[in-house]
């Protein structure tokens, strides 16, 4: 992995990157000029919500200092290149967890709050946004902005989930879950249908912290839509301190071709569905194989080949779900096309206080592809299309090439982040979807300049 590349390789990395410390002195001096900045975490962003083709990123990851933590209330203050795997450390002898991780630990506290990440207990806990108690922001006006609820609200939502457009975020303190273990006590459940999962999701959501369903994607006939719910609680016994985050496992080189072929998926699917099947009974699961388990492969996303892969993650409203993730699986199956890794999750009706967070009530489907060229972007504008036509919305932090039509349809306040951009900071994405409708003659590199 290059320093600077988007997890999805399919999007050029920026060329131009600057450490903190330069970034912070040209916003404190008023040097910044416009679009030329976005703060850069760790790379785990699939698309170009990380990139800034005109301008520069900045390398936050060495601002990483853990600054204080409350072991009475679990409130923890960190800089913004923390990494999550690093928080987990520090709190877990005290008997606390993030109350949200998505899925991978190696994620900066800072690229958290931008992308207002989520996890499978959005039905109890909802986005990490909701668990930010404040956070310091620097802006090319040369100030310190301190947010919260409370304090700079409308900056502080807009901060959240705002893809890091409106300044580049220095400190955050967060309030943690208190739990009597990190691992999980897991529950696994065969359904043989869709409809068989809709039926017992919510009921899952209701007896459980966590939720998640495996949809075996590549089945057919009367096996279509089969799959596992994978439904977990924190055990009263277990780890009280984290695991070591390395891995012996892992892809070393750029394999000259898609190793994740449609012979390689079926029978992955095939041992995936009986080993985790065949464990119905409640049993111990350690944390990182319960929520981060393609961490233990290190640049694992090499296996999708040098031109790399695209992921599409959609949410369609509850009482669209039963028609619209159906349709969604059988335009990869008419594609042709394997998702390595398919997830179906329920998101709850607890609201975000980001201004453009992409959980919202309903079901959200994510599906991973090998880039194969025009036609798996003729599959994704297919799965663009039955996802709007739903009245649901396309998540941009997973996205490299959504147009900005559909960016409008998922994201209808995208004009209230465009007023309070920051003038200085700009990514691709944004110079894609909100920029073009803001000039819609203007050019992608024009509306960036």
């Amino acid at each position: 992995m290059t320093p600077y590349e988007s997890f999805g390789r399919t999007v050029a990395p920026t060329r131009r990157a600057i450490g903190a410390d330069e970034a912070i002195a040209r916003l404190e001096s008023g040097e910044a000029s416009a679009g030329s900045l976005l703060a850069y975490g760790n790379g785990r962003s699939y698309g170009d919500s990380c990139q800034n083709t005109a301008g520069s990123i900045v390398d936050m990851r060495p601002k990483s200092r853990i600054l204080g933590f409350d072991a009475g209330t679990g409130v923890i203050v960190a800089e913004a290149g923390a990494l999550l795997c690093d928080i987990i450390a520090h709190a877990a002898p005290f008997g606390f967890f993030p109350a949200v991780v998505p899925g991978t630990q190696f994620v900066t506290l800072g690229g958290a709050i931008a992308n207002d990440v989520h996890g499978k207990n959005h039905h109890r806990r909802g986005t990490f946004g909701r668990h930010v108690e404040a956070l310091t922001l620097l802006r090319s006006d040369g100030q310190l902005h301190h947010c919260s609820p409370e304090y700079n609200p409308e900056l502080f939502s807009a901060t959240i989930g705002g893809m890091g457009l409106t300044g580049i975020i220095l400190n955050a303190s967060i309030r943690l879950m208190r739990v009597a273990s990190l691992d999980v006590e897991e529950t696994v459940t065969p359904f043989g249908s869709l409809a068989e999962f809709f039926d017992m999701a919510e009921a899952a959501d209701a007896a459980n912290e966590y939720a998640v369903a495996w949809i075996d994607q590549l089945a057919s006939g009367k096996g279509a839509g089969r799959g596992l719910l994978m439904t977990g609680n924190h055990s009263g016994y277990g780890a009280r301190s984290a695991a070591a985050v390395g891995s012996r496992l892992s892809v070393p080189f750029q394999p000259p071709l898609n190793v994740l072929n449609r012979p390689f998926l079926k029978a992955f699917n095939a041992a995936y569905r009986w080993k985790k099947g065949k464990a119905r009974a409640p049993h111990a699961s350690g944390y990182q194989g319960f929520f981060f388990p393609l961490d233990g492969v290190r640049d694992w996303n090499r296996l999708y080949g040098p031109n790399g892969l695209f992921q599409h993650q959609s949410v369609v409203p509850e009482g669209a779900a039963r028609q619209a993730v159906p349709d969604l699986l059988a335009a990869a199956q008419g594609a042709g096309q394997g998702s390595f890794l398919t997830v179906l999750k329920r998101f709850g009706a607890m609201r975000s206080p980001g201004l453009l967070s992409f959980p919202r009530p309903g079901y959200t489907l994510t599906l991973d592809f090998p880039n194969r060229g025009v036609t798996t972007l003729k599959l994704l504008e297919r799965l663009d299309a039955i996802t709007v036509g739903a009245g649901g919305a396309v998540n941009p932090y997973k996205d490299a090439r959504m147009g900005a039509e559909v960016f409008a349809a998922s994201f209808p306040n995208w004009q209230k982040l465009e007023a309070a951009r920051d003038p200085a900071f700009m990514s691709d994405l944004w110079s894609r979807t909100a920029m073009r409708l803001a000039s819609p003659g203007a050019g992608a590199g024009q509306a960036a300049a």
